[in-house]
């Protein structure tokens, strides 16, 4: 990979590890379900009129948006807002992997290989040991509901293998469409008008800047760069740069927030990234075993 285009993707795991942190500061001036309302309005609109729809069926376009968009961001918001500190949700968010390698194998009935299986129980090990310590920095519901947000990740990540082969920034920007009516909608039911117009009213700077991270760098340059390296270089020379996010988001909060994780977290994040190793990378150690020297 050229130095540019690896420059490139270090910009994107920078802007996707940062996420993590600017979603904290959002969430001080916005409630969760108003922020995500706020962040994909953004995102659409006006890149919709830029940005060509993706050439895939209607039904799949708004199970990727009702999925990997509202319910993963519906699910992370409401943890974080709850007491799922920032850097510990950028590791909890990666059992998506292996939430989309369950959900292949039991609705796609892709093969579910044995380095697939020993990442599960590594990661799970992990995702254990940090569930186990709620109360110290974290609350036991917020990590259940950024597991539930790796969930809809997962099943947005099965929406995609099912429409097919489609462009990335498209899927993104056309994808946004869908939830800012949902996100409102709850807004009002969950928030109320009152906290929605206090939180718009009183609107300081932090709160436009978090928006504006998340709708502009974290979505549209984020994905549009990712989409950009991946129809250049194979798909196995990017994907695992995503294994960094993980690390920039736990060094981000605590050098930004002052998140400490715990000794057991720590620990449970390392197992968590050595499930996602072997998960990415068991395939290929496998086939250059089996071949003959």
């Amino acid at each position: 990979m050229p130095l540019r285009d690896l420059a490139l993707a270090f910009v994107v795991i920078l802007a996707w590890g940062m996420n993590f942190v600017v979603i904290k500061v959002g969430l001080h001036g916005i409630p969760p379900m108003l922020l995500g309302g706020l962040r994909f309005t953004l995102a659409a609109v006006p890149a919709i009129f830029f940005v060509k729809r993706p050439a895939i069926p209607l039904r799949w376009l708004v199970a990727y948006g009702a999925t990997i968009s509202l319910g993963q961001f519906a699910f992370l918001f409401t943890a974080m807002a709850v007491g799922m500190p920032a850097g510990l949700a950028s590791v909890v968010l990666q059992a998506q992997a292996f939430f989309t390698v369950a959900l292949g194998a039991l609705l796609l009935h892709e093969r579910f290989h044995a380095h697939n299986a020993v990442g599960l129980v590594v990661a799970a090990c992990g995702l254990a040991l940090i569930g186990e310590q709620g109360g110290t920095g974290m609350t036991l519901m917020g990590f259940i509901l950024t597991l539930c947000a790796a969930l809809m990740w997962g099943l947005g990540n099965i929406a995609t293998k099912k429409a097919g082969k489609a462009d990335m920034l498209g899927l993104v920007v056309w994808g946004s469409l869908i939830p800012p009516i949902p996100f409102f909608a709850l807004s009002w039911w969950l928030e109320g008008p009152d906290r929605i117009h206090g939180a718009l009213a009183s609107i300081d700077g932090s709160s436009v800047f978090a928006v504006l991270y998340l709708s502009f760098i974290a979505t549209l340059v984020g994905y549009g760069l990712w989409a950009w390296l991946m129809s250049r270089h194979p798909a196995a020379q990017v994907a695992p740069f995503s294994l960094l996010i993980p690390v920039i988001g736990l060094a981000a909060a605590a050098a930004l927030l002052g998140e400490i994780p715990s000794v057991p977290q720590i620990g449970g994040a390392l197992l968590v990234m050595a499930g996602l190793l072997i998960n990415t990378f068991g395939g290929r150690l496998r086939t250059r075993a089996d071949r003959p020297a």
